[in-house]
């Protein structure tokens, strides 16, 4: 039952992927001073704004792996395996980012890259979490998951930062599109593409992250088992 659930859920990710596609590409109109370059937007926004999401729940993982590490061990690495699977996602989309926002400015601003406070804040949160992930890689030993717990719930205090640069600072970034003053706002169908997006892409991160947490319970039980064995064995 479990698979086909999961079978399903797919397969309405891949259509709204799918259909997203299509609304941002075909139906939303053309911008009228970027014009075609500007529908990287679509892909661009709803990844910014998913992975401050996934860093947010890493965020509440690392916070309840430490409430629970000493007193309640099954709840912390539940907590733990959250954490960790949702920095993963969350990296993923903060790579897009970071990608699909040079490409943009390229075109939009003729430079690929310059170091205003969104982009070096964004910058700077990307390899936060990427040093989360090595250090969940390659260290060892019983004090790794809380030293990778204060360093996520270290990481998530740049996603603030990073939200409200571009209205703190001058930056090249321009003021923000929706909710930024009077004359903010998209056109009503290039709203329509956008949230279309960001269901897509929060279905298709929401499996993503379902995918890495069951992995990554199987492993802890598994490690779990290895160490119960090893002290049987002395």
């Amino acid at each position: 039952m479990k698979k086909i659930l999961l079978g399903l859920y797919a397969a309405v990710t891949v259509a709204l992927l799918g259909w997203g596609y299509y609304q941002a590409i075909y139906v939303a109109p053309d911008e009228a001073t970027m014009h075609e370059i500007q529908r990287v937007f679509y892909y661009h926004v709803p990844s910014a704004m998913l992975a401050f999401l996934f860093f947010v729940v890493s965020l509440a993982g690392s916070i309840g792996f430490l409430a629970f590490r000493r007193n309640h061990p099954n709840r912390a690495q539940i907590s733990d395996a959250w954490a960790l699977a949702a920095a993963e996602v969350g990296v993923i989309y903060c790579t897009v980012v970071l990608i699909t926002g040079p490409l943009w400015g390229r075109r939009a601003w003729g430079i690929w890259w310059t170091w205003d406070a969104r982009l070096t804040t964004t910058l700077v949160l990307w390899l936060i979490y990427v040093s989360y992930l090595l250090l969940r890689r390659f260290a060892a030993g019983p004090q790794m998951q809380t030293l990778a717990a204060v360093l996520g719930i270290f990481g998530a205090l740049d996603v603030p930062i990073v939200y409200m640069s571009n209205r703190w600072w001058r930056t090249q970034h321009p003021s923000p599109v929706m909710g930024g003053g009077e004359n903010s706002g998209l056109d009503p169908a290039m709203m329509t593409a956008f949230l279309w997006n960001i269901l897509a892409w929060a279905a298709w991160g929401l499996l993503l992250l379902a995918l890495r947490y069951n992995v990554e319970r199987e492993q802890q039980k598994l490690a779990a088992l290895e160490a119960q064995d090893a002290l049987e064995s002395i």
